[in-house]
């Protein structure tokens, strides 16, 4: 019988596309594949200050706590009622001289509705939803470096990402798979679709 060779970095519940709950093990190389693609995707240095606002219950916290220890930048963890007070956050944002941030959407909304000038210059990490074109532009106009992700737990956090150029018209993408994975575009019987078809990721 052979062995296997990879190790259980933790384990994570989610509901995924059934709807019903299940636990999902995530490999240890999975996950330093995943920092190491997002390590040189966004190349942090020492400068580097990210505010975690992410509950260490979603997988994508993993991002916010190793990325910076292992590129040797900084992060800062803001509180559960921090997040959820945007002028708080924003202050934050400031006074800790932020440089990139991971959130939703929805957060980012927020923010942009509630302190617009504390987001200018940031780094924005999109992920969790599919972000919308109206506030990618909004975000654009503050001077935003936007990269959009996206990706199911089950593929160990983020599988592809974008980041997006300024003036584009089209919809968001959500990129190209990262490291050492592929992503299949198939149809309906799990065929592999022809380029420009849609279908199923």
């Amino acid at each position: 019988k052979k062995r296997s060779l990879l190790h259980p970095a933790y384990m994570i519940y989610t509901s995924g596309s059934t709807g019903r709950p299940k636990g999902v093990i995530v490999q240890s190389e999975s996950l330093c594949n995943f920092l190491l693609s997002m390590q040189e995707t966004f190349s942090l240095q020492q400068h580097d200050r990210l505010l975690a606002v992410t509950t260490v219950a979603f997988d994508i916290s993993a991002l916010e706590i190793y990325l910076p220890l292992i590129s040797g930048a900084s992060f800062i963890l803001a509180e559960k009622e921090t997040v959820q007070d945007s002028h708080v956050l924003g202050n934050m944002l400031e006074k800790h001289d932020i440089t990139i941030m991971q959130a939703t959407p929805t957060l980012w909304h927020a923010l942009a509705a509630s302190v617009p000038e504390k987001l200018r210059g940031l780094r924005v990490l999109v992920g969790g939803e599919a972000l919308p074109n109206s506030l990618a532009r909004r975000l654009q106009e503050l001077d935003c470096r936007i990269t959009n992700l996206y990706g199911p737990t089950e593929t160990t956090i983020w599988s592809t990402c974008a980041a997006l150029e300024n003036g584009r018209k089209e919809a968001p993408s959500i990129g190209r798979p990262i490291w050492n994975t592929q992503v299949y575009v198939l149809d309906a019987g799990l065929q592999p679709v022809p380029p420009g078809v849609a279908g199923e990721l």
